[in-house]
């Protein structure tokens, strides 16, 4: 599934417009990211929770030439899913 067949079951679910569809997942998704980026947790019942999460610096190697490189410290995102979700799939 990708965001066409969202927005295509969110269309047939609430029917209007496809415009109409593609604009609440994308203020959705929008909102998600945007709360990521302030730092804070989104919790959505059911599913999970959607957090940022600081890594590290740390030395990797280039898989190429086995040469050490220096990665620095970063934000990723990280989604720890709800146990109705683990259950569902199950």
């Amino acid at each position: 599934m990708n965001k066409a067949s969202i927005v295509e079951a969110v269309n047939e679910k609430l029917g209007g417009t496809k415009v109409q569809a593609e604009e609440a997942v994308d203020t959705v998704i929008n909102s998600i990211i945007d709360s990521l980026k302030q730092g804070e947790e989104v919790s959505i019942a059911g599913l999970g929770i959607f957090s940022a999460k600081e890594r590290a610096a740390r030395t990797a190697r280039n898989p190429r030439t086995g040469e050490p490189i220096q990665v620095p410290a970063m934000r990723v995102p990280k989604f720890r899913a709800a146990k109705a979700l683990k259950d569902a799939v199950r």
